[in-house]
């Protein structure tokens, strides 16, 4: 076989597909989906389900309950680990079983690693396929590339936005900028990240659950509010997001000013405090994201308001972007949009994206991609 092999893209599709059944479950590691295929036909089908479960070649395997057939091709979403972890590695159980052709997806983004499982297995005489569907298995974990290259937490911020920027109307009245299928994605990717955060203004505003709901399945991601002076304890009423079930999964992130008396009542209710230094008026950034990674949350999904988005691209804290747009337009000046201090001349100071991808939800678009 080679690359040119158009049955290549169709395996592949399937390995993408069984990867995904692990959705923002197998953190910090990555997705990976496997199939074996003997004359043309798939006859084992594996995945990583969690960290320090089997890696998905090996479930395959394992599934198969056999040795391969000569003449077997393994293809796999993630080029095989050739270190010995809590599982060992993947290129010995492969030259074990015998595979003798291997078509690969996304090479390991571990500088450190990349391309040696793929040299370990051509040196035994494997014949190496790389490359098949790399954009699309290389996005499937945009949580753990971040993660192993750049070793912290990945911050991606999620906007809703009407066609001419606007978050809400100048009343603060946003529910709903974008439609059904739109809020469906949200829910997915919130269940692709182990945290998600938003600002006070969002809490008291909309008194969000900041949970994934699909399917009639919740789940809880740790949850995140940056309120610097615990404002979201000043009205009558508590947020849901520290009176719910899951209120031991919230964390509020304060200043050293907040009150010990606020501290006090978000303690009662078995939610937890960072007291986070601040830097020129906000909440130290830099200290949070060190937070997280001692904590093991590879990526935050920031859903933001005006002041919050405004706060995070101005100040470049923002790794990447997901942008809702919806096919409105508020015409008013007085509607909350992006941008309070950035002074902007020429085109040459427009913030951008990168490896831009783009997803149609009804009349809605998303656009997302890295902030450059």
């Amino acid at each position: 076989m080679s690359i040119a092999d158009p049955l290549h893209g169709g395996y592949m599709q399937r390995a993408l597909e069984l990867a995904r059944g692990a959705w923002g479950q197998t953190h910090p590691n990555p997705m990976v989906g496997a199939v074996i295929v003997e004359d043309g036909q798939i006859v084992a089908e594996g995945w990583h389900h969690a960290a320090g479960q089997p890696h998905a070649e090996v479930e395959a395997m394992r599934a198969l309950g056999r040795k391969p057939n000569d003449g077997a091709t393994l293809y796999v979403t993630l080029e095989p680990c050739s270190t010995c972890g809590c599982t060992g590695a993947c290129t010995s159980a492969i030259l074990d079983a015998g595979i003798r052709k291997v078509v690969v997806g996304a090479v390991d983004p571990n500088p450190e690693h990349a391309g040696q499982g793929l040299d370990i297995l051509r040196a035994a005489g494997v014949d190496v396929v790389a490359g098949v569907l790399a954009q699309a298995c290389t996005d499937l974990n945009l949580i753990f590339n971040h993660w192993i290259v750049a070793q912290r937490t990945l911050v991606a911020t999620k906007m809703a936005l009407t066609l001419d920027g606007k978050f809400a109307a100048a009343s603060g009245h946003s529910q709903w900028v974008t439609g059904e299928l739109a809020r469906a994605d949200v829910m997915r990717w919130r269940r692709y990240f182990p945290a998600i955060a938003v600002g006070a203004n969002t809490v008291l505003r909309d008194d969000p659950n900041l949970t994934s709901r699909i399917d009639d399945t919740i789940w809880c991601p740790r949850r995140f509010v940056f309120d610097r002076s615990l404002k979201t304890l000043q009205s009558s009423q508590m947020p849901k997001l520290y009176t719910d079930p899951y209120k031991g999964r919230t964390t509020v992130l304060c200043g050293a000013g907040a009150e010990v008396g606020l501290r006090g009542k978000l303690s009662a209710q078995g939610v937890a405090i960072w007291e986070l230094p601040e830097v020129g008026g906000h909440l130290d950034w830099e200290a949070f994201l060190q937070r997280c990674a001692d904590e093991g949350l590879c990526g935050v999904y920031v859903e933001t308001g005006p002041t919050l988005a405004s706060s995070i691209l101005e100040r470049r804290l923002a790794d990447y972007a997901f942008i809702y747009q919806a096919p409105k337009f508020m015409s008013d000046c007085a509607t909350p949009g992006i941008g309070t201090e950035r002074d902007t001349q020429t085109m040459r100071d427009a913030l951008k994206l990168g490896d831009v991808r783009h997803e149609i939800f009804g009349e809605d678009i998303l656009t997302r991609g890295k902030l450059l």
